[in-house]
Order: structure tokens, then C-alpha cells, then sequence
């Protein structure tokens, strides 16, 4: 492991001269040199692209081939920025995505073109990688030598979007710094060695493929594997052809994993440990069981203000203990909230009390967005409700996101602050709902989320990806020892596949707002009642009442939160 290096300049640098295997995609394999010099060669040839006045901007519109990895080492070597492009975004959304980030070149393949025609992207200059005329803007490079001096710790090194879903995505910054030193701590972590081989298989122009994977197999010198885009029934197949002992997972890959035919000999695997968020404890202990495979989930802010890690002894279904400077706030008050009360079957007692906002308020490797100063004051607001929160270069680092702490400091997933539901009068975190109802038999997907009371407050709906009875599921919720009274869902959406974005995470905002109004079978629980039934025309106008059909940010706001923007 290299742990002199500051800068990923200085880590692709130390590979030159190293044979060994170091990326491998499909059929071709380059070694730990031909990384470093072909990011050389590229890093030459972008220095003479980039107009000397212009930001150091490049746009990186890719599936996981070898040029993207590729890519990302000439940036670091020229000091320059990337900006994953992705590849879902259509028309004037992608646009802006490559115009708000300055981008004055930008690496695609014959297979996004389509996705550019017609655009109106000014001062952008184009090169497609499988090309003829690619090679040749190459070729006079070839000798070009990996050179790590001109980058420092501080330079801007990735510029990648959070989710935007609700609204325009924001681009987070990291340095190199930060991304040579979250490799670091990964590899620390999880003991990992140059003899490790990282597959990647989440999109690299989402962090987490990048942060989590690519990151620490550079700092170890391990070799990468590349899968163009995720493929569940191509999962295995790929481990085994690579020799794969380490991978990440964000959103529901791993529920798509376990949705694949059960064989004998799915044991039969090297790998050793997937590290990632949102698989849920069930589906994790699923996983270990039949691949013989741990997987740890972990908890970081998309933005790297702050981040939680698994120690053996964390209780199940918490994601580990807080460290000095996390807390659980009170939105409102900006108070610590209580520490959680459960009963004797793990339910929740004092949702009201325990449910806030994780906040860092220590030391935060936050960089910020950019160019977008009122995203950042929101993140980064001081502590007293009476304090100014205009002030610059201070404050905390809210998360957005939900969590409950038990007495012994442990720290348990709640949802986003847009997750909350409050049901006659009681405070509920979806999460929690998800973890229970995920139990269920039928079940490959779940999300919870509120619909409107006809008189006040929420619902809970479910949407289910898989089979459903609706006896069966009547039965199975009364079974659950820890499913509160108020938990179990009204109603439940039936889907064959959960509609997720282009990193598997769940698109909740648009499930909640078709709510009940929504193609394909809904089954409801009139009150009262134990069954559930199909819901009819006339069962939905009796369910909306006066209410609007979709949950808006106003009733998020009466609970004292604000919607999440990410």
C-alpha cells in the first residue's frame, strides 16, 4: 500500500513499470504500466485540448470501459477535473449537466452519440474513444510519461451529481486529497491488498464507484475489473471469470442479485466482502447465506460530510456507532434528540422524541457544490436557531438524512428527511417499515412512503417488487412482532420491477407522487378491517377525500422538515 502519496497524481504515478494485471473489461486486459501510461498519453493530449483560460473541466460520458478509468488518471495528472455524465439524463437536462459544469471536452463512445444529437453544447470539444480518428489524436502522445508534480492535495479532482430527485442535480466536489485519503481508509478498514481484485460494477460516474472501488484498489495496487453496466444474472459469472474479492453496491443491486435463480454451487466464489449502502439486514443475511459472502453496510453523505463505519459488535440493523461530532437534531429545535426506547421486540417506542437529522457537528471533509452557494448554505448552517446562518466558511454539516440513536451511541438508518411519515399523530421513519416488510416472502424490492389522510396528517404505502397475496400478507404482518400498530401499510402497489435510477436506487419521489393514482393493482386495507382488497374508482375517491392526490413539500414542512434536495 502506498501511504506517502497525497494526491491520486502520485498513485497512478507508482504503478509505471508495474506488469502485473491491473484492469481487466470483458476480453482485454492492460497491466498497473499500461494504466499509468495510457492515462499519461491522455493527460498529454488534454493539456493541449483545454483552453488556458478555461476551468480544467472534462465531461466523461461512458459506460465502465477501460477509457473511463483511463480518463479519470489523466485528470489527476493534469490537475484537471472530472465530471461523470450520466447517461440516463435525456435533451435539455443533459445539457445543462455538461454546460454547468464548464466542461470543455468531453470523452463519449458511439453508443451515446444519439444521446447528444441536437444539443446546443458550445465550446465543447468531442472526442469519441472507439473511433479511428480517436486513435490518431492519441498516437502522438504514446511516449508521454506519467509526471504527478503538477497536481496538489487541493486540486479538484471530481465533480459528480448527486441524485437530484427533487429537483436539478447539484455536483459535489472532491478533491484529491480527499479521494486519496477515502482510499486509504477503505483499504485500512477492510484489510485489503494489491493481491485483491476490485469489481466494479456500479457506475463510475456515480462517487460511490469511484470513492469506494476504484479509489482504494489504487492505493493498494490491486487490479480492476470492470462491468460495462450492472447485471445481476451476470453478477457470479463475472466474479468467477475475474477472480473478483471485493465489490460495492448502492440501491437495490443486491435485491436484484438475490431475485436470480438459486444453484448449488453459488458458494463456489473468490469473493470476500461487499461494501455498500442500502442492501437492509435481511436481504445482507440472505446474501451470506448463499454465497457464503459478508457484506457491510456503511453509511457516507454523498458529499463526504459524514460518514459512519461498521466495528464488529454494532447490533443488527444499526449501521455503527457515532463517532465524536455526530449527533441526531431536532430539525426545529436544533436539540439532541432523545435516545431511543425500544420493547422486548425491537420496536421503536419514541419515534417522536428519537427521530432527527444526523448532523457532523465536528471537522467535515465537505468541499462543497459547484457553483451553487445557496445548496451549500443549506448543508452548512451554524447550530442555534438564532445564529446567522449566512456566515461563510463555518457551520454545521446537516446530512438530510434521518437516523435514531440507541443508549450505547449506535446509530440506526431512519430514511431522507422527505421519508418521514406521520401517522395519527405518530412520527414513523419508512426505513424502519422497509426493514420489516423486506421479511416478506414475496418481496425482491420494498419501499414505504406517506400518501395523504383524507383529514389529516399521512399513510403509509407500500410498493412491492415480486409476488403478493394479499391474505398471505395480512397474515405475515400480523406475525411481525415488531411491526407498531400504525406501521403496516394501508395500501400496497404491486409492481414487477421497482423503477429505479441509473444507480439502482429506488425513484421514491415519483412513487409517491402517483400515490394511489397509479398503473397497475393497488390493494387496500379499508380501517378497521384485517384483508386486504383491490382498489376500485370509487374506493380511491373515498381514500383521497378533499386532499390533493400528492404529497407536497408543505406537509413536510408542518413536521418541521424540510424536503430533501439531493
Amino acid at each position: 500500500m502506498d501511504s506517502r502519496a497525497s494526491t491520486v497524481a502520485e498513485l497512478i504515478a507508482a504503478r509505471w513499470g508495474d506488469h502485473r494485471p491491473g484492469l481487466r473489461c470483458e476480453d482485454r486486459t492492460l497491466t498497473h504500466h499500461e494504466v499509468a501510461a495510457g492515462a499519461a498519453a491522455r493527460a498529454a493530449l488534454l493539456a493541449d485540448l483545454l483552453p488556458p483560460a478555461a476551468e480544467p473541466h472534462l465531461g466523461v460520458l461512458l459506460d465502465n470501459t477501460p477509457e473511463f478509468p483511463l480518463w479519470l488518471g489523466a485528470a489527476a495528472l493534469a490537475g484537471a477535473a472530472v465530471a461523470g455524465v450520466n447517461p440516463t439524463r435525456r435533451g435539455a437536462e443533459l445539457a445543462r449537466d455538461i454546460l454547468h459544469t464548464e466542461c470543455r471536452v468531453l470523452i463519449t463512445e458511439r453508443a451515446h452519440l444519439p444521446l447528444l444529437a441536437g444539443l446546443d453544447l458550445p465550446g465543447v470539444r468531442l472526442l469519441v474513444t472507439d473511433t479511428p480518428e480517436y486513435a490518431e489524436l492519441l498516437t502522438p502522445y504514446a511516449d508521454a510519461r506519467p509526471d504527478p508534480r503538477r497536481a496538489t492535495p487541493g486540486d479538484r479532482f471530481l465533480l459528480y451529481f448527486t441524485s437530484g430527485s427533487t429537483g436539478a442535480p447539484k455536483a459535489a466536489l472532491c478533491s484529491q486529497g480527499r479521494l486519496a485519503a477515502a482510499g486509504r481508509s477503505l483499504a485500512d478498514q477492510f484489510s485489503l491488498s494489491p493481491d485483491d481484485v476490485h469489481y466494479v460494477c456500479m457506475p463510475l460516474f456515480h462517487g460511490n464507484a469511484v470513492i469506494a472501488d476504484w479509489a482504494p484498489a489504487l492505493v493498494t495496487g490491486a487490479a480492476v475489473a470492470l462491468r460495462r453496466r450492472f447485471s445481476a444474472s451476470g453478477f457470479l459469472p463475472d466474479v468467477r471469470r475475474y477472480g473478483a474479492t471485493y465489490f460495492t453496491y448502492v440501491g437495490r443491486a443486491i435485491q436484484y442479485v438475490l431475485a436470480t435463480g438459486p444453484r448449488p454451487d453459488d458458494r463456489d466464489n473468490s469473493l470476500r466482502l461487499g461494501f455498500g449502502t442500502e442492501a437492509g439486514a435481511v436481504d445482507a443475511a440472505a446474501f451470506e447465506r448463499r454465497f457464503g459472502v459478508r457484506l457491510v453496510e456503511g453509511y457516507g453523505s454523498s458529499e463526504g460530510g459524514a460518514a459512519i463505519a461498521w466495528t464488529p459488535g454494532t447490533p443488527p440493523g444499526a449501521v455503527g456507532r457515532a463517532a465524536p461530532g455526530l449527533v441526531v437534531l431536532d430539525r426545529e429545535t436544533r436539540a439532541e434528540c432523545e435516545a431511543a426506547v425500544f420493547d422486548g421486540a425491537g420496536r421503536l417506542l419514541n419515534g417522536d422524541e428519537a427521530i432527527g437529522e444526523l448532523v457532523n457537528q465536528g471537522p467535515s471533509p465537505f468541499e462543497g457544490y459547484w457553483r451553487n452557494p445557496s445548496a451549500e448554505a443549506e448543508r452548512r448552517k451554524w447550530g442555534s436557531p438564532r445564529s446567522s446562518e449566512a456566515e461563510s466558511g463555518g457551520g454545521w454539516y446537516w446530512t438530510g438524512d434521518l437516523f435514531y440513536r440507541d443508549t450505547d451511541g449506535y446509530l440506526y438508518f431512519a430514511g431522507r428527511t422527505d421519508d418521514r411519515l406521520r401517522v395519527d399523530g405518530e412520527n414513523l421513519a419508512a426505513a424502519v417499515i422497509e426493514n420489516i416488510l423486506a421479511r416478506y416472502e414475496g418481496a425482491e424490492a420494498v419501499c414505504v412512503y406517506a400518501v395523504p389522510d383524507p383529514v389529516t396528517g399521512d399513510q403509509v404505502m407500500a410498493t412491492i417488487a415480486g409476488s403478493f397475496d394479499p391474505e398471505g400478507f395480512a397474515t405475515f404482518l400480523a406475525a411481525q412482532p415488531d411491526l407498531g400498530t400504525k406501521m403496516a401499510p394501508r395500501f400496497v402497489r404491486v409492481v414487477e420491477r421497482m423503477p429505479v435510477t441509473a444507480t439502482n436506487k429506488i425513484r421514491r419521489a415519483e412513487l409517491r407522487r402517483e400515490g394511489v393514482r397509479c398503473a397497475g393493482p393497488v390493494w387496500w386495507r379499508p380501517p378497521g378491517e384485517r384483508a386486504y382488497r383491490r382498489l376500485t374508482d370509487g374506493d380511491r375517491g373515498r381514500v383521497e377525500g378533499p386532499l390533493a392526490p400528492t404529497r407536497g413539500p408543505s406537509s413536510v414542512r408542518r413536521q418541521g422538515l424540510e424536503p430533501r434536495t439531493r
